[in-house]
């Protein structure tokens, strides 16, 4: 695989200068046209120590206008890192649309070095499938992803680590721990080589690049980018069509049956029982949540439900229980401008709560395959490949350690009209209700159905949903209490 990039291609100086300039020229116009597009644009270094990928990073900045190009290196995760699932920190560095992200040291780092130094075969390829299914996401949502494979031969690199050793201004870049991989260089490439072929794919392919000459790989580099982005940008105007047919598959199901249906609404609670039972479970909670500080375990509840199913009255109760220091409530609207320019998720992990960290959610992720879906704000295609793309999400943050409680308040539409009408005669809640709310009613039926969609794709056995019977309010908020309690009990 890696012969092609030991053949010692060079370029001349005098070649060079002339290349470089039309080069620089034609990138710059590419980057003005990217920052109206619609996509966002992820370089990807990764390759043998000495390869030149810190310094590739350097010249595409210097080629192009670096107010547009952010560049990120991951080294070892610091506290705050580990205390979150292994993406969070490659999500929060993704460039939006319009801009050029440069990675070092990223995704492929960890797994191929555990595996070049003794790592079991089959955790290398659990890792990889792990980074196909989040480059396919990424590229399903539009980002233009290359991965460029900077090699050198072991001859090469011995020299390169020589050369730079022997400058004081660059002998830190050289460590012992370089010269520990040198001596497993074989073991490496054999590494590189499986992961190369496993995780190059149309959508995000490696390019390997001979990184012995610096104006050899600079003009390789840059030309791939620049042809790369061209037909991107040429082509953009098929790539994000508008929504179609955005009700069909509800459209046809309408008086069909839902889970919801099921779910008995006349459940009540009376006042005294209810406080009763609302001072136990905080109680509960409370020195349930002082023990998963100690223990460093972070929870994020997730609340889902109709307009005014009062979900936050349920926050308020779980939040009178818990240290306010380490608890965050974080509502989530319509996306801003800069949440647009991402993909969905990236909005959510940003707020993946940390060790001993309480993070309720007022709407969520899944807002994807509901209001998005219902209202045509996402393409078929988006919405319909989302449910996997959240089954994943949360397999992540489960398996970090996450206790993960997902709940949907449901009351029927006749409460609704209720509490609608009450907010309207009363001055503190009247600003809840907007027209939107009202729009919403419009669409009962269509959104019932995209709910249970949503449980059916949706509710696995890490991260189950619990449908809340929302009519008595007193009853929904003990039932989210009594569970939440449940979950960290199990949990730890």
């Amino acid at each position: 695989m890696f012969e092609t990039a030991e053949i010692g291609q060079k370029v001349g100086k005098k070649a060079f200068k002339v290349r470089e300039a039309a080069l620089r020229n034609e990138l710059l116009m590419a980057q003005q046209s990217l920052k109206k597009a619609e996509f966002p644009v992820i370089v990807l270094f990764g390759g043998v120590d000495g390869g030149g990928k810190s310094e590739m990073a350097h010249v595409l900045s210097e080629w192009m206008d670096p107010r547009w190009i952010s560049t990120r290196a991951f080294p070892e995760p610091s506290q705050e890192e580990r205390e979150r699932p292994l993406y969070w920190r490659y999500w929060r560095a993704l460039p939006p649309r319009g801009r050029i992200g440069v990675l070092l040291k990223a995704w492929y780092t960890q797994p191929i070095v555990e595996r070049a130094l003794g790592g079991k075969a089959r955790d290398l390829d659990e890792a990889l499938d792990e980074i196909e299914f989040f480059e396919r996401m990424l590229a399903n949502s539009g980002a233009l992803i290359l991965k460029f494979w900077m090699h050198l031969s072991k001859d090469a690199q011995k020299k390169r680590f020589r050369k730079l050793e022997k400058d004081p201004l660059t002998r830190w870049r050289v460590t012992a721990l370089d010269w520990e991989h040198w001596k497993r260089y074989d073991a490496f490439v054999e590494t590189s080589e499986h992961v190369i072929s496993r995780t190059s794919t149309g959508r995000a392919p490696w390019f390997i690049v001979e990184g012995e000459d610096a104006r050899f790989r600079s003009l390789r580099v840059g030309e791939i980018l620049l042809q790369a982005l061209n037909e991107r940008l040429s082509a953009t105007g098929s790539a994000h069509s508008p929504a179609s047919s955005k009700l069909r598959t509800l459209e046809g199901r309408a008086g069909n049956p839902t889970v919801l249906d099921s779910l008995d609404l006349a459940r009540r609670l009376d006042d005294e029982e209810y406080e009763r039972e609302l001072a136990r479970y905080q109680g509960k909670l409370n020195a349930l949540h002082r023990e998963a500080v100690e223990q460093g375990v972070p929870t994020l509840v997730v609340l889902e439900g109709w307009d005014a199913a009062g979900k936050g009255g349920a926050i308020r109760r779980m939040v009178a229980a818990l240290d306010v220091s380490r608890v965050r409530v974080y509502p989530f609207a319509a996306p801003s401008d800069e949440e647009r320019d991402q993909h969905y998720l990236w909005r959510f992990w940003r707020h993946v709560p940390g060790a001993g960290e309480v993070a309720l959610f007022d709407r969520s992720w899944y807002g994807r395959v509901l209001v998005e879906r219902v209202e045509g704000f996402a393409r078929d295609d988006e919405w319909e490949r989302a449910y996997a793309e959240i089954n994943h999400f949360e397999r992540q943050l489960v398996d970090h350690g996450i206790v993960l409680v997902k709940f949907w308040v449901h009351i029927d539409a006749d409460e609704q009209l209720r509490r609608f009408q009450d907010r309207e005669q009363t001055p503190h809640k009247r600003w809840k209700l907007t027209d939107e709310d009202w729009r919403n009613r419009e669409r009962w039926s269509e959104y019932a159905l995209a709910v249970h969609d949503m449980v059916e794709r949706t509710s696995t056995r890490i991260a189950p949903w619990t449908l809340v019977e929302g009519n008595d309010k007193r009853y929904a908020r003990l039932k989210m209490l009594k569970t939440v309690v449940k979950r960290l009990e199990k949990a730890l």
